[in-house]
């Protein structure tokens, strides 16, 4: 497993650091973000350490994992209505340089987004 020690997520996905986890498989976890943007957001990261969601695309079928694992844990939040955001580079938001998909929902989204 591939892993940064000084990562904030690897430390999550690991145990190290609490979290309110909503989901866990052995290759992805969600957790709710501390600093919410809507009534449901939820973080899905892979537990290895990839630093974004082209990175991750390397490897297809976690990418795939991560997305099911986001749907499953919108179909269980907010009815399965949602927006998944990847945000790639400081430019774009990321502020945690390891791959996670934001699961928004739990309220109409407006668009254009930012």
């Amino acid at each position: 497993m591939a892993s940064d020690p000084e990562c904030l997520f690897c430390r999550i996905a690991s145990g190290a650091l609490p979290a309110d986890v909503v989901a866990r498989t052995e290759r992805v976890v969600a957790f709710r973000d501390l600093d919410p943007q809507a009534p449901v957001h939820v973080l899905v990261v892979p537990v290895d350490h990839h630093r974004d969601v082209v990175a991750l695309a390397q490897d297809a079928e976690l990418l795939a994992e991560v997305v099911r694992a986001a749907g499953e844990v919108a179909a269980a939040e907010c009815g399965g209505q949602h927006r998944l955001v990847w945000n790639t580079g400081e430019e774009a938001g990321q502020s945690v340089f390891h791959v996670h998909a934001h699961v928004l929902g739990g309220r109409p989204m407006g668009w254009p987004p930012g």
